[in-house]
């Protein structure tokens, strides 16, 4: 499962990059699907990781105030905090696959298992609306590749 976080991360990644070729205004321009805009929905790909991880964890999730993020930088950097520590947990994970998970803002209980896949699975979702918006803007969107990426060397 860990490689696939790294994928994700390391397409996400790209897409920061990639976004450094647009203007601010392009960035938050109100588009159809995924959260709205670019730069937002890289923002609730991170937050949703995050939210999850804390929740397997059984901590509080701090919802994030989307408003407080105008800038790439700012998402970026989120992103690469964030990213440390989900990555420290997937380290020294040591919870039963079982585990049960319940988090603040739903009533259900899920499997530790399952939410990990979730995550996984969500960012790839919303990674494909980021792709159909690039070939909207008439530009080649960031490969979904798993192959040729290098990790599982």
């Amino acid at each position: 499962m860990n490689v696939f976080f790294q994928y994700n991360w390391q397409v996400r990644d790209e897409w920061f990059d990639w976004c450094q070729q647009l203007s601010d205004a392009e960035l938050v321009k109100q588009r159809t699907g995924g959260m709205g805009n670019i730069l937002h929905t890289l923002l609730h790909i991170i937050d949703v990781e995050h939210s999850w991880i804390q929740a397997i964890q059984g901590k509080d999730d701090k919802e994030l105030n989307f408003n407080d993020f105008t800038s790439l930088h700012q998402v970026k950097s989120l992103s690469d905090s964030k990213r440390n520590e989900v990555e420290a947990f997937l380290k020294h994970d040591n919870l039963p696959d079982d585990h049960p998970v319940t988090p603040s803002w739903i009533a259900n209980t899920f499997r530790k298992d399952e939410v990990l896949k979730h995550i996984i699975a969500h960012e790839i979702h919303h990674v494909g609306q980021l792709s159909i918006w690039a070939r909207e803007l008439d530009l080649k969107p960031i490969s979904a590749n798993l192959i040729g990426r290098g990790l599982y060397q």
